[in-house]
């Protein structure tokens, strides 16, 4: 029951929410194009404001993937009761999420943080891309009644895709105020350690 509720809120979310998308969509294709796209879409004040709350909204969503398809089922979760399960999971995505910020404030630089702030909100704007689509690529799979590991396949498999462009983006838009060297360590504490942090805690 639970699940179905979560699901009609997110549709009812997506429903409201489509102007702030299809505003959005144009500045998210430029973003993946070219990294300067990402100084494009926060010189927008409204259109980075939409992408940041299609973000929290996307959430959601992303927890009945989670759910349904078991992408993130590590032992410690094992024997929950199903809605405590769903629940456990949307806490695991907000721990990440809290993980990440912290993160990003303690590695603040003192100069040129303009350009770092960047860099972080790029993960606001990837986040979006990957979410529709795996939605648009779930539903397509959904009506070729294929089963759940075929379609848990092609989940990891473009989440993958995206985490990879998204990483060569958010290094390019570090090399405008960083070497090599720094772009790297940030990369490391950026998103290598958390990133670390949730597939160890799935396998362990």
């Amino acid at each position: 029951m639970l699940f179905n509720i979560l699901v009609i809120v997110s549709v009812l979310l997506g429903i409201v929410l489509l102007k702030c998308f299809i505003q959005f969509f144009p500045y998210m294709a430029d973003c993946v194009l070219r990294a300067r796209g990402s100084l494009a879409l926060e010189k927008s004040v409204r259109t980075s404001t939409d992408r940041d709350i299609l973000g929290v909204a996307l959430l959601l969503p992303a927890d009945l993937l989670m759910y349904r398809y078991r992408l993130y089922d590590p032992a410690f979760l094992q024997g929950l009761s199903p809605n405590m399960y769903m629940l456990s999971l949307l806490g695991v995505l907000l721990a990440f999420v809290l993980l990440r910020l912290a993160l990003y404030l303690l590695m603040k630089p003192r100069r040129r943080n303009d350009i770092y702030r960047l860099a972080h909100k790029a993960d606001y704007t990837y986040f979006v891309l990957l979410m529709l689509l795996l939605l648009f690529t779930v539903g397509i799979l959904s009506l070729f009644s294929c089963n759940d590991l075929t379609v848990k396949r092609f989940i990891y498999i473009e989440t993958i895709a995206v985490y990879a462009v998204f990483l060569l983006r958010k290094a390019q838009i570090l090399s405008m105020i960083c070497n090599p060297l720094r772009t790297f360590l940030y990369l490391c504490g950026l998103e290598f350690l958390p990133t670390s942090l949730l597939v160890l805690s799935a396998v362990l």
